[in-house]
């Protein structure tokens, strides 16, 4: 029988929380691998508003900031049907938050949701899509002990090597000069051993001399870290 103007469905405003009818036709669509929002996500992929993420993401400069921040600053939750990605950033660098922020809307065709904290000076920046670990390349979860490499394609290509490190050093990089005794100090600092080893093959790769020391990369050589600084253009930012 259909509706009649004004009239309500009997499930409006209802959810599997709420009321246990809804709660019984969702377990019994699941137990059937019933998926009655099929064809309704299938048009809002055609006209875009829902990104298809089965498709690669394109392998370029923006995507390779994006892996080397993540890696520096970000984390990947999974749940059941989603993935989050969370990228933290101080407050005292509002061109360098706005500007990842731009990098993730861009390489992901959806705006993140930025919230500053009220306890904390800080920013959060966050999205929830799926397959986000497998698409960045990134494990979820903790990345303390895992053997986090940089993507082939990145070791590959000159220039997004330089844009994954601005990425890596954006996030958890130093540079201190003290003029008296004309010390420079540009590093990267991580508590991964296998991450601290990528920065130093792709730093010398790129023609540098890195120091090793136990949680950090550093460039000593006062003109190699100003020409570090210039190639990657450190604390720069073009949106």
């Amino acid at each position: 029988m259909p509706f009649l103007a004004g009239q309500r469905a009997w499930n409006q405003g209802k959810t599997k929380e709420s009321d246990p009818r809804v709660r019984k036709i969702s377990e019994t669509f699941k137990a059937k691998h019933i998926d009655n929002f099929v064809q309704w996500r299938n048009i809002q992929r055609r006209i875009g508003k829902i990104p298809n993420t089965k498709v690669p993401l394109a392998k370029n400069e923006q995507l390779a900031f994006l892996i080397g921040m993540t890696l520096g600053d970000g984390h990947i939750h999974k749940f059941p049907r989603s993935e989050h990605l969370r990228i933290v950033l101080g407050t005292d660098k509002p061109l360098l938050w706005r500007h990842v922020a731009k990098v993730v809307q861009n390489v992901f065709g959806k705006e993140p949701n930025v919230r500053q904290r009220k306890q904390a000076a800080c920013v959060d920046i966050g999205l929830y899509q799926t397959r986000l670990s497998e698409r960045l390349g990134i494990p979820a979860g903790n990345r303390g002990s895992c053997a986090v490499r940089l993507p082939e394609w990145i070791r590959s290509d000159r220039r997004c090597l330089v844009a994954c490190l601005k990425g890596l050093f954006e996030a958890e990089g130093f540079y201190s000069v003290h003029e008296p005794t004309y010390t420079h100090n540009l590093g990267f600092s991580n508590r991964n051993s296998v991450l601290l080893d990528e920065v130093e093959q792709a730093l010398a790769f790129l023609g540098f001399h890195p120091e090793r020391i136990s949680y950090a990369v550093r460039l000593r050589r006062k003109h190699e870290a100003a020409r570090f600084v210039e190639l990657i253009g450190f604390r720069s930012y073009n949106s």
